[in-house]
C-alpha cells in the first residue's frame, strides 16, 4: 500500500491561529512525502527513512520518536494489539524543519498507508485528527493547520476547534517560496509567543486581531479573483509577526530581496526564526525573483501556482 502527502505553506495567520483566530494556509504539490507499507519476511515493523537516516526496528525506537509514535497510534486507533510483520519504507522530498509541514506530511502519508494496509482505510477527519494528535506530541500546543490542509490537500480556511472550510481559487496566482536553510524551532517560537501573550495579553490579543482580519480579507480576494491584493496584506502580515518577535534577520533578508526584485509582498511563512518566507509575484517576474532569492542567500526557491 502506497500514499502520498504534500508539503504546505501559510499564507495567513501563523501564531494568531493558535489563538482561534482564523488562518489560510495552501497545499505545495511540488514537494511530498511518499509512504510504501509491504508485508515482512522477517519479524517486527522496519522503518526505512533514508532522508532522516533512519533504519530501525519499531520497538528499538523510543515512545516519543515522530515516526514511531506515529505507527503506535495507528495501531492504537485501529485496535491491534498484535501487528503483523511489516516494512515501512518513508521517502520525502520535502526539507525538514523549514515551515512546509515535513512532519504532518508524513504523519498523513504514514497514516493512510498503514491503515489501507491493514484493511482499515480512516476516513479525512479520522486521518486529520490522527495526525493533529502526533502533532501535538511534538509541537506543545500547535494550530492544527498542518495536518488539516496536507490531509484535505486544498486550500483551507481554519479556526481552531471549527469545523474545517475549503475552499475555491477565483483566479491562479503564482507564490514563490524561499527556504533560509535554518531549521525552524516551531515548538520554541510559539512558546516564546505563549509567554509574549501571558505579559501583554492586551497588545498581543490586539496583533492577532488584526493578523484575523488580514486572513478574512485575503480569503476574500482569493475567492473573489483579485489575488493581486494579497502582496500588500503579505507585507501587513510580516509587519505583525515581526512585532511577535518570531522572525529573524535571514528571513527579513530574503523578504527585502523578493520585494526589491519585483514582488508584490512578502512575508515569513511558518513558525518563523528560519524555514521559509513567501513571495507573490506576477508570472513574468518569478524566475527573476527566485533567482534573487537563490542569490540573497535562499538554499532553494520553490515556484507554485496556487489554482
Amino acid at each position: 500500500m502506497k500514499s502520498t502527502a504534500p508539503g504546505k505553506v501559510i499564507l495567513f495567520g501563523e501564531h494568531a491561529a493558535v489563538y482561534n483566530r482564523p488562518a489560510l494556509a495552501i497545499p505545495v504539490i511540488q514537494v511530498h512525502v511518499e509512504v510504501e507499507v509491504l508485508d515482512s519476511t522477517r519479524a517486527g515493523i522496519w522503518i526505512h527513512a533514508p532522508g532522516i537516516a533512519l533504519q530501525s526496528e519499531l520497538d528499538a525506537l523510543p515512545d516519543d520518536h515522530p515516526v514511531g509514535s506515529v505507527i503506535r497510534k495507528v495501531f492504537q486507533r485501529l485496535d491491534i494489539s498484535s501487528p503483523p510483520a511489516l516494512d515501512v519504507s518513508i521517502m520525502s522530498t520535502i526539507p525538514v524543519a523549514a515551515g512546509l509541514g515535513s512532519g504532518a506530511a508524513v504523519s498523513v502519508a504514514l497514516i493512510r498507508a498503514l491503515s489501507g494496509h491493514l484493511g482499515q482505510s480512516l476516513a479525512d477527519n479520522e486521518v486529520n485528527q490522527l495526525a493533529y494528535e502526533i502533532e501535538k506530541l511534538h509541537h506543545g500546543t500547535p494550530s492544527g493547520i498542518d495536518n488539516a490542509v496536507i490531509t484535505y490537500a486544498r486550500p483551507v480556511y481554519f479556526i481552531k476547534d471549527k469545523p474545517l472550510e475549503t475552499f475555491k481559487v477565483g483566479k491562479p496566482f503564482i507564490v514563490i517560496v524561499g527556504d533560509t536553510g535554518i531549521p525552524a524551532p516551531t515548538k520554541q517560537a510559539v512558546g516564546d509567543v505563549r509567554r509574549l501573550w501571558m505579559r501583554d495579553q492586551c497588545n498581543i490579543e490586539s496583533i492577532f486581531n488584526e493578523i484575523a482580519q488580514i486572513s478574512l480579507i485575503g480569503r476574500r480576494s482569493i475567492e473573489s479573483g483579485r489575488p493581486e491584493l494579497l502582496g500588500e496584506l503579505m507585507d501587513q502580515n510580516h509587519e505583525h509577526l515581526q512585532a511577535l518577535h518570531v522572525s529573524c534577520p535571514e528571513l527579513d533578508h530574503l523578504i527585502k530581496a523578493a520585494r526589491k526584485a519585483g514582488a508584490l509582498g512578502a512575508k515569513l511563512s511558518g513558525g518563523g526564526r528560519g524555514g521559509n518566507m513567501i513571495a507573490l509575484v506576477d508570472q513574468p517576474k518569478a524566475e527573476s525573483v527566485a533567482g534573487a532569492l537563490l542569490s540573497a542567500g535562499a538554499v532553494r526557491a520553490i515556484i507554485t501556482e496556487i489554482k
